[in-house]
């Protein structure tokens, strides 16, 4: 029975020392790590993919509206006009208005762009009388505007360049329209003044009644000539006018599509005339 007990005691004590030992050799556990703490700046998400693209428009876009395309009537162009209003240096002031009307078409680039019968607007922007002995009388044209058969009208610059009015007149390098003056006429005055004088003296008086009636009929012709004035500058109606284009003319080629050259007015040349003076108001 002793045995018994003791044989007990001795194997609880090696169960209980077999288990101390065990726990001593098994390692403690790790203390857990605490949680990392979440960045400052977080990394973005990653990108989306993206969504494909519209599928193109394969219509073409409409064009800009076109601009009207322009024809140039170039500087130094001719313009052969006839006048249809007559003009006198007896009447006329600045700003008297002209009207003239265009005698043969105009053409650019083979394209008919002024028809004949097209007409030209202007005015007198200067008019002088002839003077007393010396003097011509004067008129200065400045034409501003041209309508065409279709009623489409621009504004010009031209001056006259020649001139034919039945007389003696002339156009200087500026356009402006002179008389030649009547120095011949005035000589010729004088001198049938005096030789009708010398012919009555010498029928009331023989040679000395021709010489005193000389004298007289010299002293009337010259007399004649100082109170008279010059020839009148005239530019008759039916006078024809040579222009030059001073600027350029841009017309609208959608409203320049001639086909007809186009046919001006009929009217009489102006008549030849003779040059006389006429009595100098005072």
């Amino acid at each position: 029975m002793k045995r018994l007990r003791f044989f007990v005691l001795c194997s609880l004590a090696a169960v209980l020392g077999g288990s101390a030992a065990a726990r001593a050799q098994t390692p403690p556990a790790a203390p857990a790590q605490p949680a990392e703490p979440p960045l400052a700046n977080p990394a973005p998400p990653a990108a989306a993919v993206p969504a494909a693209p519209p599928a193109a428009n394969t219509a073409p876009a409409a064009a800009p509206a076109a601009k009207a395309r322009q024809i140039l009537v170039p500087v130094g162009t001719r313009l052969p006009l006839v006048l249809h209003n007559g003009v006198s240096t007896r009447n006329a002031h600045p700003g008297d208005p002209v009207y003239l009307e265009t005698l043969f078409p105009i053409l650019v680039e083979g394209r008919i762009v002024i028809p004949a019968g097209s007409y030209v607007s202007g005015e007198i922007t200067e008019a002088k009388r002839p003077g007393r002995v010396k003097g011509r009388g004067e008129i200065m044209l400045r034409l501003t505007q041209l309508i065409l058969p279709n009623g489409y009208a621009v504004n010009l610059l031209a001056t006259p360049n020649n001139a034919d009015t039945g007389g003696a007149e002339a156009v200087d390098k500026e356009g402006k329209i002179q008389n030649s003056g009547n120095k011949a006429g005035d000589v010729g005055t004088v001198a049938k003044a005096t030789g009708a004088g010398a012919g009555i003296g010498a029928i009331a008086d023989g040679a000395r009644g021709a010489g005193i009636g000389a004298g007289i009929g010299a002293a009337t012709g010259l007399a004649a000539v100082l109170l008279t004035r010059g020839p009148e500058l005239e530019l008759p109606r039916g006078t024809t006018l040579d222009v030059l284009l001073d600027r350029p003319i841009y017309l609208d080629s959608e409203r320049v599509q001639f086909t007809d050259p186009g046919r001006a007015t009929t009217l009489p040349g102006p008549p030849e005339r003779e040059r006389s003076r006429s009595i100098a108001p005072f």
